[in-house]
């Protein structure tokens, strides 16, 4: 089998399906998602071990082999002229599994992915951190790349992203952009936030906040005059700042929860909801930090800031219920699915 030319037309089936993801494994039809429900290409032969073994050959670099081999996992990307995608190969049951997400090519905009316009003031100052979270494949990247390509459009400024791997490739414009990718250009996120400081860089993306040295050296950079953007697999405001500062061993928590009550800007949650008309919607919650914020940062009263973004929409907060009614009273997304996401159901009862 050419297993390249088996790969093009799988990809040329995602894009004429709109899907977002392919998964590859033996016994199985190949299978993509769409819209979020999953969906098996009967028409496509059942793929065998043989085949699994030709497509790794296909995505795996040399390079990435004995990593695969030692770690039983290996991020990759797969680059053609018209698509672009993230990968993963895992292991399951002693039979490796291959995971495809679709990158679009183009950087869409805050208005193609129905997001607020309040995210582009975050785009415009000078240091901070922000975060946009949500659990996995709800976006966060695409709204993180949106972002970073506001600035590369609109400023001056040299933009350095750390990726494990590369997703949005992007074109240096009014900012030079470079991209480093883990393993290949740099050994890990942490060296590469902590070498940044020596390479004149503005503005940094973090793909991912995995591990406490890259958690503190993005804290780190973002106090020290850089802006930051990062995510991280965590449910809201709240949890997120919790979790940050309980990665740190106790007798470094008070010092990292200072140094988070100053350097953080703002964070973003995330959900992608089936949308009647078909597709999906973002509903989100937006935290702003602010001085009353701060302050529950650092006195430990994290468990107070979801009250906070409940009653601050004056100042350009967002509550995460408020956003899921809206949805429902525009026609978007039905009831059912606005209980499914809401963090609290009985406060979305008083909103609808």
């Amino acid at each position: 089998m050419d297993y390249r030319k088996e790969i093009d037309e799988l990809v040329d089936l995602i894009l004429k399906q709109d899907a977002s993801d392919l998964h590859l494994s033996a016994g199985r039809n190949p299978i993509i998602r769409v819209s979020g429900s999953l969906i098996p290409l009967v028409k496509r032969p059942v793929i065998t071990k043989e085949n699994m073994e030709g497509f790794i050959d296909v995505f795996i670099s040399k390079e990435n082999k004995p990593i695969l081999s030692s770690e039983k996992d290996a991020d990759f990307s797969y680059n053609l002229t018209h698509a672009r995608f993230r990968g993963h190969v895992y292991y399951s049951q002693g039979s490796p599994v291959i995971a495809l997400r679709l990158i679009p090519k183009v950087i869409r905009t805050l208005t193609d992915l129905n997001l607020p316009p309040i995210l582009e003031s975050f785009t415009r100052k000078s240091q901070g951190f922000f975060l946009v979270v949500g659990p996995i494949g709800q976006g966060k990247t695409t709204t993180l790349s949106t972002l970073i390509e506001m600035i590369n459009q609109t400023r001056t400024e040299h933009i350095l992203t750390i990726e494990d791997p590369i997703e949005y490739l992007f074109e240096s414009k009014k900012s030079i952009v470079d991209q480093r990718e883990v393993r290949i250009d740099t050994p890990d996120f942490a060296n590469a936030l902590t070498a940044m400081f020596r390479e004149d860089i503005d503005v940094c993306m973090v793909g991912e906040m995995r591990d406490t040295p890259t958690m503190s050296a993005a804290v780190t950079a973002a106090e020290t005059g850089h802006l930051v953007f990062s995510t991280l697999h965590t449910n809201n405001a709240a949890q997120t700042i919790d979790r940050i500062i309980d990665s740190f061993p106790a007798s470094q928590q008070d010092q990292i929860r200072i140094q988070l009550a100053s350097s953080l800007s703002g964070i973003f949650s995330q959900r992608l909801i089936p949308r009647i008309s078909g597709g999906l919607i973002p509903a989100y919650e937006l935290l702003i930090n602010n001085a009353a914020v701060s302050n529950l940062i650092r006195e430990r009263r994290t468990h107070e800031i979801n009250t906070v973004i409940e009653t601050s929409s004056q100042l350009g907060m967002i509550d995460m219920n408020r956003s899921l009614a809206e949805l429902v009273r525009a026609g978007e997304i039905t009831v059912e699915d606005a209980y499914v996401y809401a963090s609290n159901p009985k406060s979305l009862e008083r909103l609808l």
